[in-house]
């Protein structure tokens, strides 16, 4: 599995925040994951949801929260799937459609990608994985910057919902959060919803 993890932030505040939470998820055993992914998929998203709705998820890494339960909820209610395509460095993530028994074949970084001739597609919900999140709606990823560029590039185009996918046990107090950094629309948990959107 590739390391996300930004060098050039391995001084900042972040890290030692980053660290503790990822060996908490790690710690997680196997059925404690499953239920807390099939708890998601039941509770459903805190948004409308659209025939044509076009969600996007992940392929799940490094002991995510894995959201293929959610995403075949909301198959099954008419929305279209998409899975991000890492493109290089410091660049927004494309989104490809996926549905299920699609291949996932691995990119050169190791992640699972839809087929480079699945067509692109723009998400309505981005369904974000993360290390840490806190009250207020930020997030603590690898550190590579990927969804903080992608929902910055998207929201400037168009209102697109961002939604925070983790298991309780991942909140802390407060994210030591930058200027560049995008908070969440939402957090789902298996315990509940946290709201951050204006309205």
């Amino acid at each position: 599995m590739p390391d996300f993890s930004d060098s050039a932030a391995s001084g900042d505040a972040k890290t030692p925040l980053r660290t503790a939470a990822l060996a908490r998820r790690a710690s997680l055993s196997d059925s404690d994951r499953n239920a807390a992914a099939m708890a998601i998929a039941a509770r459903g998203l805190p948004v409308p949801l659209h025939e044509g709705t076009v969600v996007a998820g992940y392929a799940p890494i490094r002991g995510e929260l894995d959201p293929f339960p959610l995403m075949r909820a909301f198959a099954a209610r008419g929305a279209r799937l998409a899975l991000p395509v890492v493109t290089r460095q410091g660049a927004p993530l494309l989104f490809r459609l996926w549905q299920e028994n699609d291949p996932l074949p691995r990119s050169t970084l190791g992640i699972r990608e839809p087929s480079p001739d699945a067509p692109e597609v723009r998400p309505d919900i981005v369904l974000v994985p993360l290390a840490a999140f806190d009250a207020s709606g930020h997030r603590i990823g690898y550190g590579a910057g990927h969804y903080d560029c992608t929902l910055e590039n998207l929201r400037a185009q168009r209102p697109v919902i961002a939604i925070g996918l983790a298991f309780a046990m991942q909140q802390i107090p407060a994210v030591p959060a930058a200027a560049h950094d995008v908070a969440l629309d939402y957090v789902l948990t298996e315990q509940g919803l946290l709201t951050f959107r204006r309205r």
